[in-house]
């Protein structure tokens, strides 16, 4: 006796499985699909990531004190400059210098006379190593200012004071040799040399002075964001090689 075929049934449940087959085929293409989309967009951001150049920026406030001498004479300077750094590799901004000299240490006859001034003008510093602790730098001040002769004898009824007359004005270029270590991302000293140039002065005949020429050498302290070479993009790379 042949079993009895409910065809409608046989038809059903195969219609169903064919259904059910391609609903899970479709599923898997669309899964697939949106997958591999996924992963193109991410891929596409990583390399537009990557292909961007990051330049880390950082502003900061220095000041510094240096010793040295003019003529031969013990100098003593102090500095106050402001700067714009891009990517800790190059410096740009304004420095200002105030110096004194003390010329009675040369046991001159006019040994009631000291030598003053100041000068300030731009700041150029490139930086290597800059993505170590320590730095080393060549910065470079390219200014003007000026210098006078002041009474040191607290004697004297013009004790300190200079006439205007009395300002001579000069051109300075000074060159240095830096070394940087960068305490934090906020924080940086820096020790170095410099030799400061200038052009000619004339304070005779009370001081036979070409020239405010000189080596100093000295300390500073920088304030503000260097960021510290860090790429804060990398931070979202959690698998980054």
């Amino acid at each position: 006796m042949q079993p009895i075929i409910n065809y409608d049934v046989y038809n059903y449940r195969n219609l169903k499985v064919s259904t059910m087959k391609q609903f899970s085929t479709f599923l898997l293409l669309l899964l697939f699909c949106f997958t591999n989309t996924t992963n193109s967009q991410e891929s596409e951001d990583y390399i537009e990531f990557n292909d961007r150049k990051n330049i880390v920026h950082g502003v900061y406030l220095g000041l510094g004190f240096h010793y040295g001498t003019i003529d031969e004479a013990e100098t003593f300077s102090s500095s106050f400059k402001v700067a714009y750094v891009a990517n800790q590799q190059f410096e740009i901004g304004f420095i200002g210098t105030a110096f004194y000299t003390d010329l009675n240490r040369l046991g001159l006859d006019t040994n009631n006379k000291d030598l003053a001034g100041f000068y300030g003008g731009l700041h150029i510093e490139p930086i290597f190593f800059s993505k170590s602790k320590v730095n080393l730098s060549f910065p470079i001040l390219i200014g003007a200012g000026a210098a006078a002769l002041i009474n040191d004898d607290v004697n004297d009824d013009n004790y300190g004071i200079v006439d205007d007359d009395d300002w001579q004005h000069v051109f300075v270029v000074e060159p240095g040799i830096n070394v940087l270590y960068n305490i934090n991302r906020y924080i940086q000293l820096e020790a170095g040399v410099r030799f400061r140039l200038s052009s000619r002065v004339d304070f005779q005949p009370e001081y036979d002075l070409e020239r405010i020429n000189g080596v100093s050498a000295g300390m500073g302290l920088k304030i503000g964001v260097f960021n510290m070479g860090r790429n804060r993009y990398k931070k979202k790379i959690k698998n980054d090689i």
